[in-house]
């Protein structure tokens, strides 16, 4: 079956959405350990989460970009994704879908989420022809994120190290294997009306 071109592609539970972000290990370490975010990472400030564990390889080098050694498995409830998703605004002006460029300047502005679709991945991180959400949260959504919506952490920067190796060794049945399962994610459309370009 085709892909869509624009879906979000995620492991998910009846109650939770898997997203992954990656970190220095000075902010990754605590979390994984205490399971909430550490006093160095502050709340309120832009924070992206990607529900694409491939494209969280592409932005981290699979986990090794300086600053991005640790990466994470943030489980979240839906509820919290869900009213990230309703109060989002996506991060680039579309002619039809905004009613004008000012509008959709000032609900870019006022909006404490931030929707923007890019590529997904493969295993030698090259782009595909659908796209996968990147999910940008700030103020309000920020904070709710790592207070109230936040289920676990875990650390996958193992399995980003094991996959990773696997690719270089030419092994990609075996890499695949090790991907996580990730499905179409059923938001509905209602959440997703004024997000899709």
């Amino acid at each position: 079956m085709e892909e869509p071109l624009h879906r979000i592609r995620a492991l998910h539970t009846v109650s939770t959405i898997t997203v992954y972000q990656a970190y220095s290990p000075e902010i990754g370490l605590p979390a994984i350990r205490d399971g909430r975010f550490p006093a160095a990472w502050r709340p309120g400030r832009m924070t992206w989460i990607k529900p694409s564990f491939m494209w969280m390889m592409y932005r981290s080098g699979w986990g090794t970009k300086e600053g991005q050694e640790t990466v994470l498995a943030v489980e979240i409830t839906r509820d919290g994704f869900e009213w990230a998703l309703r109060h989002a605004c996506l991060s680039s002006y579309v002619r039809g879908l905004h009613p004008d460029r000012g509008t959709w300047q000032r609900d870019l502005k006022r909006a404490p989420a931030r929707v923007q679709w890019d590529p997904e991945r493969d295993l030698h991180l090259r782009p595909l022809p659908h796209r996968s959400l990147q999910l940008g949260i700030s103020g309000e959504a920020s904070s709710r994120f790592a207070d109230e919506w936040i289920v676990s952490i875990s650390d996958v920067t193992p399995l980003a190290h094991e996959i990773h190796g696997l690719v270089r060794d030419g092994e990609l049945d075996s890499a695949t294997g090790l991907l996580p399962r990730e499905q179409g994610y059923p938001a509905g459309e209602e959440p997703l009306a004024h997000l899709r370009p």
